[in-house]
């Protein structure tokens, strides 16, 4: 497929202590077969070993990236905002 005639996608995923499925969720982007995307993945102050992940998963491919917020917001609104205001894609 030739990226240059499809428009970029961002996908925006907010999370919270999601350890036990984010890394299933980021896979299923990868092995899309459109490929001119972006994955924004909001972490919503985790606890658990979610943003370990996060970062393993960013450093394999670089159309994925990462946003760690210190405290949780109470719900995905304010994370997915947040994904939205930098994202690239239609």
């Amino acid at each position: 497929m030739d990226d240059l005639n499809f428009p970029l996608i961002s996908i925006v995923v907010p999370v919270h202590n999601g350890a036990k499925y984010i890394e299933d969720t980021i896979k299923s982007v990868i092995t899309q077969t459109y490929s001119n995307w972006e994955l924004i993945v909001i972490d919503d102050g985790s606890s658990d070993k979610t943003p370990i992940i996060l970062k393993k998963l960013a450093d394999m491919d670089d159309r994925i990236k990462t946003i760690f917020l210190e405290k949780c917001s109470g719900g995905p609104a304010h994370p997915r905002n947040t994904g939205i205001s930098v994202s690239s894609g239609k």
